[in-house]
């Protein structure tokens, strides 16, 4: 299985374009923020000091939630690939088990996320650096390598599911545009959760990419938060973090960071174990 990941890592980064695609919801994140909703954000909230540093904290924290998901759906590209050209008929013709295999897809992609997630961390703390922020505490970066691999596992668990049902690299390149362009909708990333309808808000919470987002957000942007709402009563932070999903909420109760990974990992095993059972079937 670990052969079979290392190969299908070979395969990723051998394939240039399947990298910049992989990536390239993150660009246009990134491009819209510094054309337009950073100027747009800041200048609303231009009464708060440390503004930029807060803004860039947030906007930072929903690309790293972001990144796992696009780069496992371009890791998982080459599962189509093998399924479209019958690779997968040989791969179960030899002694690996079909478990084996479909282990070795998502030891591949884990990696790949972990990997390129690491990269857009220190990018991220680069550009709010530039911005005039400050570097993560040692604490803080801590704990944001932890929320790494585990919102990798559970996005990449969602999107072999979804890769699962694909058999052809044209469905998969239609089905990576869709994701990557509503990826941004879905962790409040464009428009924040607190200014969505009712409805939509609480299927935005229900998605547990919203939830990696919130974790990321809460430890980038507790130190910028201080700074920015010191001195102001805790409603109007509450307020706040509400509106920009640092919080999740259902009704009155706060979904705590402890239920935030609960759902998260629950969330990959069950679907890991759907995948599996779906790929490692003999039609698979």
């Amino acid at each position: 299985m670990t052969g079979f990941g290392f190969r299908n890592l070979k395969v990723f980064f051998k394939d240039k374009s399947a990298v910049f695609f992989s990536l390239i919801a993150v660009f246009i994140i990134i491009g819209l923020y510094v054309l337009f909703l950073g100027d747009v954000w800041t200048e609303s909230l231009g009464e708060l000091p440390g503004v930029r540093a807060l803004m860039d904290n947030w906007i930072m924290a929903g690309l790293l939630a972001v990144t796992s998901v696009t780069t496992t759906m371009g890791a998982y590209g080459t599962m189509v690939q093998d399924r479209e050209k019958k690779l997968v008929k040989d791969f179960k013709a030899s002694p690996v088990s079909s478990h084996s295999i479909v282990g070795g897809y998502i030891v591949g992609a884990v990696v790949i996320g972990v990997m390129m997630s690491l990269i857009t961390l220190i990018l991220a703390e680069l550009y709010i650096l530039s911005g005039g922020g400050g570097l993560l505490p040692a604490m803080a970066a801590l704990k944001v390598l932890g929320l790494i691999p585990v919102t990798t596992l559970c996005n990449s668990a969602i999107v072999l599911f979804i890769v699962s049902f694909f058999r052809s690299s044209n469905a998969f390149a239609t089905a990576s545009t869709i994701i990557g362009t509503v990826i941004g909708f879905l962790t409040g990333i464009y428009l924040p959760v607190g200014q969505l309808p009712a409805g939509v808000q609480w299927a935005v919470k229900l998605f547990p990419v919203s939830h990696g987002a919130a974790l990321f957000r809460r430890v980038m942007m507790e130190g910028p938060l201080e700074t920015s709402f010191a001195g102001a009563p805790a409603e109007a932070v509450t307020e706040f973090q509400d509106m920009m999903g640092v919080t999740i909420r259902f009704g009155d109760a706060e979904i705590g960071t402890a239920a935030s990974l609960m759902i998260l990992l629950a969330t990959a095993a069950v679907f890991y174990a759907l995948a599996i059972w779906k790929l490692s079937r003999k039609s698979g």
